[in-house]
């Protein structure tokens, strides 16, 4: 006999790291599976230690880390864990990434600047990774940054029909925060029936973190309800200026859709002040109880993160999520 065979199983095996526990577990939860059993901790001179205390040997591995504050340690985390599941002989490894860190450095603005974002596909591609997943990237191109499959996933749908169920569609106009998001805007106004569309014409100063000036609306906004949309909110300020500018021409209600709710000091201040209606975001990144306020909703991205794994481990289409779109 110069062969031997035997029967092809495939093993699905789910790994969370510390950032965002809740959310694998709630992906768990969807997937039918229970968290594979890690030992994460961290020596007093802050290195990381990993272990699995089941075997990955041959498994397809799902490893789920997002990237709150303090956000360096958690890449490191990721890092270490994609090592060991190589280490371990796991078949194929797949990072998702419900918010992708560094997304806003994808390109230099000035010269003698990093491209964050392509140094941090080269890590994982690095470390072992041979697949990712993230949540509305901060741009497109950012998928061309990793040398394998990115499945690029957008929470647009999950939120678009929140609004559309809850507000009438008839008196809704989409609100792009600048010019360059007005693409998405057309995909949300489509989705709400056909919606009119507006931007917020804005400037940033490069040389100046989390600063932006919002100018004039461009588009007929007065009397009506605006959805102000954007794929993250950080400090909160270029959201509750553009906010400002819709009230000041003549807006009705303003609602603001994210999908990723980064909220460092002062965003809840900002936003729970800023005179928007409601905020809306997913828990791509968890959100501390004293970062939270009075009309802010969160909708769970656990339900489309689980279908994307499924789709990926049994060979499906990824993209018939989301309609191809």
């Amino acid at each position: 006999m110069t062969s031997k065979s035997t029967p092809l199983e495939k093993n699905l095996i789910l790994i969370s790291g510390r950032s965002h526990p809740e959310l694998a577990k709630e992906v768990a939860k969807e997937l039918g599976v229970t968290l594979t059993k890690t030992t994460l901790r961290s020596f007093a001179n802050g290195e990381i230690f990993v272990r699995y205390e089941e075997s990955v040997r041959g498994a397809d591995a799902f490893v789920i880390q997002s990237f709150p504050a303090p956000l360096n340690e958690w890449l490191m985390e990721l890092l270490i864990m994609i090592d060991a599941l190589k280490r371990g002989s796991a078949k194929h490894i797949t990072a998702i990434l419900p918010y992708y860190p560094y997304a806003r450095q994808d390109k230099k603005h000035l010269g003698r600047e990093p491209i964050s974002a392509r140094l941090v596909a080269d890590l994982l591609k690095a470390a072992g990774a041979d697949r990712i997943v993230a949540v509305d990237l901060h741009t497109d191109q950012v998928q061309g940054f990793f040398d394998g499959p990115v499945d690029h996933m957008h929470a647009m749908g999950q939120l678009a029909q929140y609004v559309k169920n809850k507000y009438t569609t008839k008196n809704i106009t989409v609100v792009s925060p600048d010019a360059g998001r007005v693409k998405v805007a057309e995909k949300w106004a489509n989705i709400l029936d056909g919606a009119p569309l507006a931007f917020v014409h804005k400037t940033r100063d490069p040389r100046v973190a989390n600063q932006i000036v919002a100018h004039r609306v461009i588009g007929d906004v007065e009397g009506r309800t605006c959805v102000l949309i954007d794929d993250m909110i950080d400090t909160g300020g270029t959201i509750a200026g553009a906010v400002k500018v819709l009230k000041d021409s003549g807006a009705g209600d303003v609602i603001i859709a994210c999908t990723h709710g980064v909220f460092s000091d002062p965003a809840a201040e900002r936003l729970a002040n800023c005179g928007a209606k409601e905020v809306i975001c997913t828990n791509t990144l968890p959100i501390p109880d004293d970062h939270r306020f009075e009309n802010l909703t969160e909708l769970s991205i656990a339900p489309l993160l689980a279908a994307t794994i499924d789709e990926i481990f049994h060979n499906g289409s990824v993209t018939a999520l989301f309609d191809g779109a």
